[in-house]
């Protein structure tokens, strides 16, 4: 018996795995379309060739971030900021690092940082005073606050990160982002300034998840997998029929 059999029963295999592989990525994207400021990924497929240039299956070697514009909705809480185009917000990791995100829905913490979903303060040149009644960014990051008294002031800027290529940027967990080697350094600019989105006040950008999509693409894997398992099946059967007529 020769190792066709062999190899057919490993290509079936790779692509089994490989297709629950993308099931997980499209379930983090079904699973996240209410989440503010989510960004898709999609998972890029590669073949396998052998030194023969013989297909060997296909494998998930990454995932890519789609970084494609949410819908904007308005909200009542003067604390919720949305990017329109390009940016991140930057925020700080317990460990120092600088950590990116879309999600603009702030609040303030106990010690008056304004801080994401996940905790994390927020870069930016300024300090929400205590006295405050409302507090609204305009489109250049300048973050304007009504005192009690009904006075006004701004109380800084806020800046946004902008990278080279920003789907090569890595999840890291509680909607954040990493920059990598792929998606180039973060380069911090005031919004509204070339290839730079702006901000709007009392906004949330919602997650660019395409429900057609991720339903068609989950359709897809699913007719995939079952070809796959009926080919191992079969495979299988028929590793099985020749051991036994060697042995008779």
């Amino acid at each position: 018996m020769g190792s066709s059999l062999y190899h057919t029963l490993n290509i079936s295999r790779q692509d089994m795995l490989t297709r629950l592989l993308d099931l997980d990525v499209i379930s983090n994207n079904l699973a996240n379309m209410n989440t503010a400021g989510f960004k898709a990924s999609r998972a890029n497929f590669q073949e396998l060739l052998t030194q023969s240039l013989n297909r060997s299956g296909i494998r998930l070697p990454s995932t890519q971030m789609l970084s494609g514009q949410g819908s904007i909705r308005q909200s009542g809480n003067p604390l919720d900021w949305a990017i329109e185009g390009e940016g991140f917000f930057a925020v700080r990791l317990p460990d120092g690092r600088t950590a990116y995100t879309r999600d603009g829905q702030f609040s303030l913490d106990a010690n008056r940082r304004l801080v994401c979903a996940g905790g994390f303060p927020l870069v930016w040149n300024g300090q929400i005073p205590e006295n405050y009644s409302d507090v609204s960014i305009r489109g250049d990051g300048t973050v304007e606050v009504v005192l009690q008294d009904g006075t006004r002031q701004v109380a800084g800027n806020v800046q946004l990160a902008r990278f080279t290529n920003p789907s090569g940027l890595q999840g890291i967990g509680n909607n954040l982002w990493a920059e990598t080697a792929a998606s180039g350094q973060a380069r911090m600019s005031a919004p509204g300034s070339p290839n730079v989105g702006i901000v709007h006040s009392h906004a949330v950008e919602q997650a660019n998840v395409d429900l057609a999509r991720e339903m068609t693409q989950l359709m897809a894997d699913q007719r995939t997998f079952q070809m796959s398992v009926q080919a191992f099946q079969q495979t299988d059967q028929m590793i099985a029929l020749a051991l036994n007529l060697r042995k008779g």
